[in-house]
């Protein structure tokens, strides 16, 4: 995942409302979104996955339960870890520990995953946290974007996403997955001057500027644009749009899971 834009209690009406695009290796073996059982918990799990390491980018529980991940950039990082950072959310979803409880026992174990950021909500508190500054912190209610860097890095594809989310939160009759989904196809690239230097060259920081990336030379883009509404109700909507490797659209899911 290299795209997350988010609102957290900033709406009476939609405590948590998420808009998400998944970059990946088109050679990576995925699973679309759907219903599936955890093998250690045997608790239903929402979400796409990772068929290659079995872990997921981004999903959520009936129960209210919510996880996300990205990767930080960081080219000087070139030694493998041990874990996958898909197990980072798989865990946190399958369990019972507060979002706080997970976050203080990620501490032991920093220095197996490469590079991430992790969100992790439990209907109670929503909580993030990098190995990198090797923290985390309890969020307060706000406007959020998280890629490749920091939590609201100021990158161009977040600065724009965050005011696009607080147009539609603004005008809550339009907000529906539909329209984050949309929110997420920007392929517009950013002008160099405004560009972030993480150390990857400039015209590989042009094709990964924009919103949805299109790099097919490179056997790379994005894979999916994730939506995810919930209410005050404590019902969720989750949708997801897949896409070819010319960022053409195929598959779509959607899915509504009510209050328990």
């Amino acid at each position: 995942m290299c795209l997350i834009i988010f609102a957290y209690q900033t709406n009476p009406l939609f405590p948590l409302v998420v808009a998400a695009n998944r970059d990946e290796l088109f050679a990576r073996p995925t699973a679309q979104a759907g219903l599936w059982t955890d093998e250690e918990s045997g608790k239903q799990i929402l979400s796409g996955r990772d068929l290659q390491a079995g872990g997921t980018w981004l999903g959520i529980t009936q129960s209210g339960r919510f996880a996300a991940v990205t990767n930080i950039r960081d080219p000087s990082q070139t030694e493998r870890r041990p874990r996958s950072r898909g197990d980072l959310t798989r865990l946190f979803l399958a369990g019972d520990d507060s979002a706080e409880q997970y976050c203080a026992r990620l501490a032991e174990s920093y220095d197996q995953f490469a590079g991430y950021n992790l969100l992790v909500g439990d209907g109670d508190s929503l909580y993030y946290v990098n190995n990198q500054e090797e923290k985390a912190w309890r969020l307060e209610p706000g406007i959020f974007g998280l890629s490749n860097g920091l939590l609201n890095s100021s990158w161009p594809k977040i600065d724009r996403g965050r005011e696009v989310l607080t147009s539609l939160l603004d005008a809550p009759q339009a907000l529906h997955t539909d329209a984050l989904i949309d929110m997420m196809g920007d392929r517009s690239q950013a002008a160099d001057a405004d560009l972030p230097n993480t150390g990857i060259g400039i015209e590989i920081e042009r094709k990964l500027s924009s919103a949805f990336i299109l790099n097919p030379q490179r056997g790379y883009g994005t894979l999916c644009s994730t939506a995810l509404i919930f209410e005050k109700s404590g019902n969720k909507r989750f949708s997801e749009q897949n896409f070819d490797h010319l960022g053409n659209k195929t598959q779509g899911h959607s899915y509504q899971l009510p209050a328990l």
